[in-house]
């Protein structure tokens, strides 16, 4: 077993504007295809005659997918590369994209939505690692940008797309016009990463061994499982208020346009967020006070989404989005913190988001299933303030100076 190690490998040299116009022009990819369902879903189910139980699959199977690719991110950076592994995954989401022209069937967009999954997947396990490694100083700001910049897509699906079947286009076409911001991104992307490849990979190459055994030993820990429960649970939430927030309004009589709104809301506050919130905790070891706050939005959100929906939606959607987007990214940088090293760090971030992701794919579902059996949202919302409530209990645990003894192998 490995002991962590710093990792003092350099980059090699690239204009900080540029990589982080690489990191938004990629990251901003990462959710589109997932916000647009929820506005659209309406339209869907009587375009194809889904039922609302598999209509959650257009969300949990991406983010399921998420979870599992997460997990094979560092073997796909050993073996293919970082350019080759990044590009290659934004191909297969612009793929799914413009598949979704054909998606007047539910396994036409099942599978639209495994392949835009399965691309995710790799670029979010690959992503915070040479972040860490390109921008060491300012690893909160970076994460707080990335953060931003899948929150901002998020944005721009859940709006974009309902509006532009309000312009009169085929709502197929307005799931495949996500096709044009990847294809835009893969020649940064491939730039950039190949300024950075030969340095990435000496990395992987005079620490392939200790890769393999970070991984092994990195489960070992039960510090790995607190942070895959605590980004899980709170991931439940984005993939809840994704899938279900705009057809929850939808049944208090809101257009599909004007509940996409109320999402793009939602997403821009967690953008905000995901930005504002790390780089003001930057200063301070301990993340947890910051965590806390943006628990307290979500207990403060789902609560109001359970019992006053209608009192004041557009503000609730953004106190929501501050907690779902805050604690994000501060989990993110967490995670990032517990371990000096770029390639260990970013291999417990892997796994970190894998577990994660894998647990929040499931929330969708169990809300499609809560409202089957009480034919309303409520339940599902009460759900999610349930699992708020335990992350608050597990974020309490993450002590900053109890990281060192935590990831101590033995």
């Amino acid at each position: 077993m490995q002991s962590p190690q710093p990792d003092n490998t350099k980059a090699a040299s690239l204009s900080p504007t540029f990589w982080v116009l690489v990191v938004i022009a990629i990251t901003i990819n990462l959710r589109p295809f997932l916000t647009a369902i929820g506005p659209l879903g309406s339209t869907i189910q009587t375009a194809t005659g889904m039922s609302l139980s598999q209509l959650s699959w257009l969300t949990l199977l991406p983010m399921a997918l998420m979870g599992a690719g997460a997990w094979i991110a560092p073997a796909a950076l050993q073996r293919f590369g970082a350019r080759n592994a990044i590009c290659g995954s934004l191909l297969l989401i612009a793929l799914g994209c413009a598949l979704r022209m054909q998606g007047g069937n539910a396994a036409v967009l099942l599978a639209t939505a495994a392949l835009c999954g399965a691309g995710v997947a790799l670029i979010q396990g690959i992503l915070p690692g040479a972040i860490k490694r390109e921008s060491p100083r300012h690893v909160a700001q970076m994460m707080g940008l990335y953060s931003c910049a899948l929150m901002g897509g998020g944005a721009f699906g859940a709006q974009i797309s309902p509006l532009a079947v309000q312009w009169g286009w085929d709502w197929r076409a307005a799931l495949a016009l996500w096709t044009i911001p990847v294809l835009i991104a893969i020649p940064l992307a491939w730039y950039a990463f190949g300024q950075i490849q030969k340095s990435l990979n000496r990395t992987v190459v005079s620490h392939a061994q200790p890769q393999t055994n970070d991984t092994r030993w990195l489960i070992s820990r039960p510090r790995t499982w607190t942070l895959m429960a605590c980004f899980g649970l709170v991931n439940g939430g984005y993939a809840a208020v994704v899938a279900w927030l705009a057809p929850y309004y939808q049944t208090h009589g809101w257009s599909a346009s004007s509940s996409g709104m109320l999402v793009a809301i939602l997403s821009v506050a967690q953008a905000a967020a995901a930005l504002t919130l790390p780089m003001l905790a930057a200063r301070h070891a301990d993340r947890r006070p910051w965590i806390a706050f943006t628990l307290l939005c979500q207990i403060v959100g789902f609560s109001l989404l359970i019992w006053q929906p209608d009192a004041a939606p557009l503000l609730n959607a953004v106190v929501l989005g501050i907690g779902l987007g805050g604690c994000f990214a501060l989990m993110m940088v967490v995670a990032l913190d517990h371990l000096p090293s770029p390639s260990q760090a970013g291999a417990l971030n892997a796994l970190m988001q894998g577990g994660g992701f894998l647990l929040s794919s499931l929330a969708p579902w169990v809300i499609a299933q809560l409202h089957e059996a009480t034919e309303k949202f409520e339940a599902g919302w009460a759900y999610q303030l349930g699992c708020v409530c335990i992350v608050c209990v597990l974020v309490s645990r993450l002590s900053p100076t109890r990281y060192a003894s935590a990831m101590k192998a033995h």
